[in-house]
This record gives structure tokens, C-alpha cells and sequence, in this order.
């Protein structure tokens, strides 16, 4: 864990002052930095009958895909409001100064599949918390909800209590 750590970039300030954003285009771009990210998940997770993978966008989709592929299942992607082409179910959920709106389209899995909810950062929850209400509402089998980073000091994990979770690096 530590040689991925050391692989993401700090950025002062960013998004705005006082924040300190964890970039993860420097582990991204790192070729052994980003097999040894799919290589910890897919070991964590071969056994557990994964029928999807649910991938937050955008980063989540990396991670996502790449995994859907060493587990041999399917990718449903989870988008901002009004990206998806097709039918759609979606969840408003709250952010630090404000609300957003997630979208998952209605028939992107059977009921009863087995999902694996993954993004890049687990923060304060909220984002995760709403893509599992949107797996709950089409009925699927929350198996686990997973991140690369986990920020421990905004206790997202605590909105994410009913479901198993595994982040890969904390901070």
C-alpha cells in the first residue's frame, strides 16, 4: 500500500484553499502503480460471485472497467443527471453547499444481481451512499462498496454502515 501512496500527489489548495486534493493521475500513469490498484481489488473480490460492477463517475469508471474486466462481468456506469441516453432512475443527494443528482439507467442489471459499488475517493459518503440507493431501488445485492482512498477524518464510512466496505489507502 504504501508504494501506491506514495504514487498519488498531494495539490495545496485545490479545489479551494485549505484543501488538500489527492491526485491520482500520477498512480494512473504509473503502469505497475495502476495493475498492482486492479490486482489488490480483483484478489479482494474474485470470490464473491461479482455479477456487475456500479462505477461512480468519472474516476470510478477506471477503476471500474478495468476491474469488470479481471472479474469477467458487466459494467453499469452511474453519471451526473441528463448524461444517460436511455430510461433512467436517479437519487438528489446532499453535498457540502448544495444538492446533486446521480442517474443510473432502469434496466442496467437483472434484480438479485451481485454488485460492487467503486469509486476513486470516499469522503464524507454522501455520492456512494446515493449510487447505493440507486442499486437498492433496481432491487440489487449490495456485495460491497469499494475506493482506492479513503479520507477516515470525514467519516464517510459511517453513511456506508449497512453495506461491507474496503478502501485499498487511508489517510
Amino acid at each position: 500500500m504504501d508504494q501506491l501512496q506514495k504514487c498519488i500527489r498531494d495539490i495545496p489548495d485545490f479545489p479551494k484553499k485549505g484543501i488538500i486534493f489527492k491526485d491520482i493521475t500520477t498512480l494512473l500513469n504509473n503502469t505497475d502503480a495502476f495493475k498492482k490498484t486492479i490486482d489488490i481489488l480483483a484478489e479482494k473480490f474474485k470470490n464473491d460471485n461479482i455479477d456487475y460492477i456500479v462505477g461512480i463517475e468519472s474516476r470510478g469508471f477506471i477503476f471500474g472497467g478495468a476491474l469488470a474486466y479481471q472479474l469477467g462481468c458487466g459494467f453499469v456506469p452511474v453519471r451526473k443527471k441528463g448524461k444517460l441516453p436511455a430510461k433512467t432512475i436517479s437519487v438528489t443527494y446532499d453535498l457540502e453547499y448544495g444538492t446533486d443528482t446521480l442517474e443510473m439507467h432502469e434496466d442496467a442489471f437483472k434484480q438479485g444481481s451481485n454488485i460492487l459499488v467503486i469509486d476513486d475517493l470516499l469522503a464524507t459518503g454522501g455520492t456512494a451512499q446515493g449510487v447505493c440507493q440507486l442499486v437498492k431501488k433496481l432491487c440489487g445485492e449490495i456485495i460491497a462498496v469499494c475506493f482506492l482512498i479513503e479520507l477516515s477524518f470525514l467519516n464517510g464510512r459511517e453513511k456506508l454502515k449497512d453495506y461491507p466496505l474496503f478502501s485499498i489507502i487511508k489517510y
